[in-house]
């Protein structure tokens, strides 16, 4: 299996399970986020958690080994639309979507975490859209999650310089919530949250969600994604991707 879903003090926590390839997704993490978000709607937690097993990464993206074989708008497409479709289902749970972000997280990686409510980042974390290194854009979603989370000029900063950020730039420019050393911050958190009743929280997700659907939120997504699909069957992005392998089998 490569995540796992467990319930517990009613927090409801995603891990991605795939350590040995650096937490990357692929279908079976794309079927297990659908699996949370009808979770949630049947569970009724009070927060959502999503890590990652070990301490190396978040999430490195998308597993090229097998996202690299689609090489046209056409095949690439329907990948990107479902990941597209499932963080979008994550940003507008009914209860906040805390990220807690034991490693690097990079790529598509960063688009999940910026998907989030709130992004707790271990001190040695770095995260970052590094999309552009590869010739293409985000493309599932998180380039318009950015723009919702950050000033425009930051966002579009952190785009374009498609490198990975350490955690005390991530705190400076807004995308981290907070940085944690040690689960005793963590827990601080969680326990600062409890204190207000999960309806309170609700409500104010609600607002949220209806600003979101007021200003066409899921349509910029949309828009994203094609952009995305017509740069990835650009040579320039398959020669970028195939150098990247090369260095990483290095």
């Amino acid at each position: 299996m490569s995540y796992k879903i467990e319930m517990a003090d009613e927090i409801l926590t995603f891990t991605i399970d795939r350590p040995d390839i650096r937490n990357a997704i692929n279908e079976g993490v794309m079927e297990g986020f659908e699996e949370l978000t009808k979770k949630v709607h049947k569970s009724n937690p009070r927060f959502v958690i999503i890590t990652a097993s070990g301490s190396q990464a978040f999430c490195s993206g998308g597993d090229l080994s097998v996202f690299h074989e689609l090489k046209t708008k056409e095949q690439a497409y329907p990948m990107l639309k479902r990941m597209s479709e499932v963080l979008y289902a994550i940003k507008t749970l009914p209860v906040p979507v805390i990220a807690l972000v034991n490693g690097a997280a990079v790529g598509g990686g960063c688009e999940i975490a910026t998907a989030c409510d709130y992004r707790l980042v271990r001190e040695h974390a770095k995260c970052g859209f590094i999309q552009g290194t590869l010739a293409i854009t985000s493309g599932w979603g998180g380039g318009s999650y950015l723009f919702e989370t950050l000033q425009h000029d930051r966002a579009l900063k952190m785009l374009s310089d498609a490198r990975a950020y350490p955690a005390d730039e991530l705190l400076e420019n807004g995308w981290a919530t907070k940085i944690v050393r040690d689960d005793a911050d963590i827990e601080a958190f969680i326990h600062s949250m409890k204190k207000i009743r999960p309806e309170v929280h609700r409500a104010y997700k609600e607002i949220a969600i209806r600003k979101w659907q007021a200003s066409g939120l899921k349509d910029r997504v949309e828009s994203e994604v094609r952009r995305c699909a017509e740069l990835w069957e650009a040579d320039v992005h398959h020669e970028a991707v195939d150098n990247f392998l090369a260095k990483a089998k290095k």
